[in-house]
């Protein structure tokens, strides 16, 4: 990566690479979701933490995501990364780097929320006194 005359860094980010990014991201929190559920042993409330965990990760993934594509399509191509933040002059330049970051977030919070909500109906259906169950 280069740096330009302006100290920002070349080349800019695409979206695909920062959707895969994010994707990647979302499949990380995957074992520290499971890893977290374990640390829940009441059933119903290992069942409410993954519910909430699946409802709030579609809500904030899909808001995030629709802000950062209004902000990408905003920006015009002048997308950067959070170690170009020295690169920002002005007022409404903090958003060429929100951009990217909301996308990815959101991206993770999609990724991650199908897992907890499958997590929550196996948990449901698991047998009493199983290790998914709990409890």
């Amino acid at each position: 990566m280069d740096s330009g005359e302006s100290g920002i860094i070349q080349p800019r980010l695409r979206l695909r690479d920062v959707l895969l990014r994010g994707a990647l991201y979302g499949l990380a929190a995957i074992p520290i979701l499971v890893m977290a559920m374990w640390c829940v042993a009441d059933h119903h409330d290992r069942m409410e933490f993954l519910a909430v965990v699946g409802g709030l990760s579609l809500i904030f993934g899909g808001g995030f995501l629709l802000f950062g594509f209004f902000f990408w399509s905003v920006c015009g191509g002048d997308i950067r990364r959070w170690r170009d933040w020295r690169s920002v002059t002005g007022q409404t330049e903090g958003v060429t780097i929100m951009a990217p970051a909301l996308v990815r977030s959101g991206v993770l919070g999609l990724v991650a929320a199908p897992v907890a909500l499958w997590l929550y109906g196996a948990v449901d259906e698991a047998a009493y006194g199983s290790w998914l169950y709990g409890s």
